[in-house]
């Protein structure tokens, strides 16, 4: 059983209530199809409505959700032959980051992407998904790699922030996060990011400078959390989902702002409901971006990519 969401429950309050007619019309010469169909008309119309409305808190429950598919899960479905590797050559490996190499439609490609676990036991072993600094030190060597070899980079968001324990303070994780922007920023080949879940402060962004980025529609991309936001500016990190809808953090808000390029759309009740279809269309979008940025030269893609940093967000010039 999936988890459900406070806010998801009329939703399957309903699915049950027609479950329960289909099975009493199964075991009994009753039929009750007609009223089955008059469920299924309103539980499509109620779906509609609940998660064509979303509010920014609860599009940050969906970005949250413990069985949303990870990095891990679309590689698997999106690429061919990959091959993961480890380590940063510098102090060790860091299982919140996967970086490797693959295949995707014969053409050779550098995969990155933050991963968080799915139960307890991996969560802990993958930090929650929290990167120390030798994880985006990996990610970098990595780029770097791909750079050498002119294999496009495609990078997956997804983590609350970088881990901001006191061995990683004192590994650098400030300089790690920093150099990962100045060195993307830079890179000439093609670099696309997708934030496939949260996309948090700075241990997002570490991975985010590129030529195009994309959204799931119920990710979120933030300099903050919305509980962290809460408490700096009123106090109470209880006032998250105020704090949410102020924020401009959903996937909506990010391409009026310039922040991101496509918002990718997710199977109805999110991308957990339907990894298949999910994968299906982030493949559309991925190869959309890749036969676009293909046709720029390295200077041509440093040029396009300076200009669209400068036209990211809302101000007024004096």
């Amino acid at each position: 059983m999936k988890q459900v969401m406070e806010f998801e429950k009329p939703i399957v309050n309903l699915k049950e209530k027609i479950a329960e007619l289909k099975n009493f019309t199964k075991d009994s010469e009753i039929d009750l199809s007609e009223e089955i169909s008059t469920l299924e008309k309103r539980l499509s119309v109620l779906e509609d409505d609940i998660y064509g409305n979303l509010k920014p808190w609860q599009r940050v429950q969906m970005a949250r959700h413990q069985d949303r598919p990870t990095t891990l899960d679309y590689i698997e479905k999106l690429f061919s032959n990959f091959i993961e590797f480890h380590g940063d050559r510098l102090f060790g490996d860091d299982e919140a980051i996967v970086a490797g190499i693959a295949y995707y439609k014969d053409r050779p490609v550098t995969v990155i992407g933050h991963q968080r676990g799915k139960d307890t036991k991996e969560n802990i072993r993958r930090n929650f998904g929290m990167p120390h600094p030798e994880g985006y030190r990996k990610a970098l060597r990595h780029m770097k790699q791909a750079e050498k070899f002119n294999r496009p980079i495609i990078c997956f968001i997804d983590t609350k922030g970088a881990y901001p324990g006191k061995a990683a303070e004192e590994r650098g994780q400030s300089e790690a996060i920093a150099r990962n922007l100045m060195e993307m920023a830079g890179l000439k080949v093609p670099i696309i990011c997708i934030v496939i879940g949260e996309g948090g402060s700075g241990g997002a962004l570490a991975l985010g400078v590129g030529d195009h980025i994309h959204m799931l529609e119920n990710s979120t991309y933030s300099v903050i959390s919305p509980e962290g936001a809460a408490a700096l500016l009123w106090k109470d990190s209880g006032l998250a989902q105020k704090a949410a809808e102020t924020m401009k953090i959903t996937s909506y808000d990010l391409k009026q702002l310039k922040v991101i390029d496509n918002i990718i759309p997710e199977p109805k009740g999110g991308a957990h409901r339907d990894l298949e279809q999910q994968a299906d269309y982030m493949d559309h979008v991925i190869e959309q971006s890749l036969s676009m940025l293909k046709k720029y030269t390295p200077e041509e893609l440093l040029e396009k990519r300076w200009e669209k940093y400068k036209q990211i967000g809302d101000f007024t010039t004096l």
